[in-house]
């Protein structure tokens, strides 16, 4: 068995495609009726759909779980996000751990928690 994909929750398929494209260059696979596969596997699902599935309302920034990107270029990473995303809501503006790893936490436009890396 292998994990194929992780799906997130997004109000807003139009807008998330670009927001993952823009700062990650992911690009659409898959388009189908509120189910949007791009590469590296993170599939965008409209909220309306999954509240449908689950009968159960979506808890955003509900910091249980992650999406890790890593960036050599984490500070080139963050003015694009910063131009691109300026009222972007952050958990940690970018920081150095104690073992060397420079990270930034924020959340995507539906308060999906990610976080972006330099490699370790």
């Amino acid at each position: 068995m292998k994990l194929k994909n992780v799906l997130i929750v997004v109000k807003d398929i139009e807008k998330s495609k670009k927001f993952y494209h823009d700062l990650f260059g992911l690009d659409v696979i898959l388009d189908h009726e509120g189910n949007v596969i791009l590469t590296e596997g993170l599939v965008l699902q409209e909220e309306d759909i999954w509240k449908k599935f689950l009968e159960k309302d979506i808890i955003p920034r509900n910091n249980s779980c992650e999406l890790y990107f890593e960036e050599q270029d984490i500070e080139g990473f963050v003015e694009k996000l910063e131009k691109l995303y300026p009222s972007i809501q952050y958990v940690n503006r970018l920081v150095t751990h104690s073992w060397g790893q420079k990270v930034v936490r924020f959340y995507d436009l539906d308060g999906n928690l990610i976080e972006v890396g330099t490699p370790m």
